[in-house]
């Protein structure tokens, strides 16, 4: 599931047996790293560790404090679920984060235009986070392919495409149901009530990327 943080393109984009995930917020010390590992949390839990070849879950800034740890509330947002915070390091977005990216979830509408911006034909696969969770709970499973049968890799790309033809017609209630707001500089309470807020936007998404529902 997880690979190098190597700066060079290891695999041509969008083909190919991995399906690379993005989570970019502002920093990169705070919400993306938070949503980075709780994604990589809820993946191997759904589908052991051997069973999650193949998709890379990342994240960057767009003012990333390049080599910085995350910081120290996020870590502990991070032991509350369980999930592993050690080894982290900030990034600066690049393009070539963005070129071999199969999905871009950022925290924010902004966040979100900035990536698009870079070019690299990335509107079909950039979304916000809660975005994507909306979009996704409106897709019928039946229709992505068996991930026991053609992997996750292709029911990834099936599911982005679904999203993508829905995102015109399934609008959000609100502009700010679509944002996660930055927690930095704020109390750990403010961080944890984020932390819930990124998971329970991930566990749907994590659902329909594996086929497999959240243990209980």
């Amino acid at each position: 599931m997880t690979a190098p943080e190597g700066r060079g393109i290891a695999e041509t984009a969008h083909t190919g047996s991995t399906f690379r995930i993005l989570h970019v917020s502002t920093g990169n010390v705070c919400r993306s790293p938070i949503t980075e590992r709780l994604h990589r949390h809820a993946l191997t839990v759904r589908l052991g560790e051997r069973l999650t070849g193949g998709l890379i879950v990342e994240s960057a800034g767009t003012w990333g404090h390049e080599g910085a740890p995350m910081e120290a509330n996020a870590e502990a947002v991070l032991a509350d679920f369980g999930a592993d915070a050690s080894g982290f390091v900030g990034r600066e977005l690049l393009d070539e984060h963005v070129i071999r990216a199969d999905l871009v979830l950022t925290a924010t509408r902004d966040h979100r235009a900035q990536v698009i911006s870079m070019g690299h034909s990335a509107g079909l696969r950039t979304f916000t986070l809660k975005e994507f969770t909306r979009l996704v709970r409106a897709i019928d499973p039946a229709t992505l392919p068996d991930p026991v049968d053609e992997g996750v890799v292709e029911r990834a790309r099936a599911l982005v495409r679904a999203a993508a033809a829905l995102r015109g017609w399934l609008l959000a209630p609100t502009a700010e149901a679509d944002e996660v707001y930055d927690p930095y500089g704020a109390p750990i309470t403010f961080f944890r009530s984020i932390g819930e807020e990124i998971h329970q936007a991930l566990d749907p998404v994590v659902t329909a990327l594996t086929g497999v529902t959240p243990p209980r």
